[in-house]
């Protein structure tokens, strides 16, 4: 690990050099603002011992930064992006997270007629990769397994989750039992299901029993903890 160069440092994790770092994207990262909302959000709701899932693990930043900063007992992470499983392995294993901090390359599905894959659409910029089929920019689709929602609920007991899935966080709510969880951070895209789609996901959340967390959440990106 000696030789490789470090890219940022975000609330002590180190970040290293990869081919989907640009120079904006270091000095938000070292300033704290890239992903700044969801990772405010779980520093603030994330305690030691709980057991997190986070879909949608994107660079790997969140997930590195809550499991340095927090200690949660486990956070398994899902990353559908093939183009990104070793970079998010290799932060990891580089700030020594492996213990609590695990990777999957799969979509969580929580519909009950969950399919074996889902098509995932590669964009030339990972951050607009996501299950919806881009209109207009090109993208390459690559087949990812999934896994079910509810199966993980049995088996990993999750306290919090983290979302951030470009869009697939609608259909998700509409699906998922979210009983067990105490707290969540989630980002919201209306670009892609639009105002009403947006509100629909916080009358879901709101239903369930979440509160919005006022001082950490924005318009986008909600951090909710369970009332009661």
């Amino acid at each position: 690990m000696k030789d490789i160069a470090i890219a940022a440092t975000c609330h002590g994790v180190q970040v290293p050099q990869s081919p989907f770092l640009t120079e904006t994207r270091i000095q938000r990262i070292a300033a704290a603002r890239y992903e700044g909302d969801e990772i405010r959000g779980a520093l603030a709701v994330v305690r030691p011992g709980d057991r997190v899932i986070e879909l949608g693990a994107g660079l790997g930043l969140v997930g590195a930064v809550t499991a340095l900063n927090r200690a949660p007992a486990r956070i398994l992470a899902f990353e559908p992006n093939p183009e990104l499983q070793e970079h998010i392995r290799g932060l990891y294993a580089l700030n020594g997270l492996e213990h609590r901090l695990e990777l999957r390359q799969a979509v969580v599905d929580a519909g009950p007629d969950r399919p074996e894959t889902r098509t995932f659409h590669i964009h030339a910029s990972y951050l607009g990769s996501s299950l919806i089929a881009p209109e207009a920019r090109r993208s390459r689709p690559v087949e990812v397994p999934t896994q079910s929602w509810a199966a993980l609920r049995e088996a990993e007991a999750p306290t919090v989750l983290l979302c951030d899935i470009e869009g697939g966080e609608l259909d998700f709510l509409r699906a998922a039992d979210l009983t067990g969880l105490r707290a969540l951070v989630i980002e919201f895209h209306p670009g892609v299901y639009g105002r009403e789609g947006m509100r629909e996901c916080k009358r879901i959340l709101t239903r369930a029993g979440f509160a919005k967390h006022e001082e950490v959440s924005t318009r986008l990106v909600w951090t909710a903890i369970r009332e009661g």
